[in-house]
């Protein structure tokens, strides 16, 4: 009799093991991902999830034009600073900060907030720390998942055939 229990019980423990091990395997809708480089000594850092195309029209379509975007998937997008520095001349403090974007054709608006931790879709403008308008466009090239990079010179952010940069010093 306790063999048949302990050969229930391990068999049962088993099969949950493989389940959770399974749901782990599985490849995450948009996962997390981390941009990170040096621009004039202030240590920068992107904190996002990165959704794919999956063959879906972006900009204008899943994302409307003209209206604030998480810039991401789940949890806001986190920018961390080290050290005090000027986006498109803006001054912006060292510190954390939720990014939102204003997707527009020719020209984006990027948004530096101060409240940060809250899930993607929660925005306050009244929290707003600097907005910048920065030039924006299609590339030739298909980028899948969403991206950011941090450059020498900025952090640039790519989707589809999208992409824009704010200049930092």
């Amino acid at each position: 009799m306790k063999n048949s229990y302990l050969k229930k019980a391990g068999i049962s423990s088993l099969l949950v093991f493989t389940v959770i091990f399974m749901s782990y395997c599985q490849e995450k809708p948009s996962p997390p991902m981390t941009a990170e480089g040096s621009i004039n000594g202030a240590d920068i850092t992107v904190n996002y999830s990165s959704p794919a195309v999956k063959g879906r029209t972006i900009f204008g379509d899943l994302i409307p034009l003209g209206k604030v975007w998480r810039a991401g998937a789940n949890e806001a997008t986190i920018f961390a600073t080290s050290k005090d520095i000027k986006v498109e001349g803006k001054s912006l403090p060292a510190g954390k900060y939720s990014i939102f974007v204003i997707p527009g054709e020719s020209m984006s608006t990027f948004i530096f907030n101060k409240q940060t931790g809250q899930w993607g879709t929660q925005y306050d403008e009244s929290q707003d720390a600097i907005r910048v308008a920065v030039p924006s466009g299609q590339t030739s090239t298909l980028t899948e998942r969403l991206t950011y990079d941090v450059l020498s010179d900025g952090l640039e952010l790519k989707w589809e055939y999208g992409r824009a940069k704010v200049k930092i010093e």
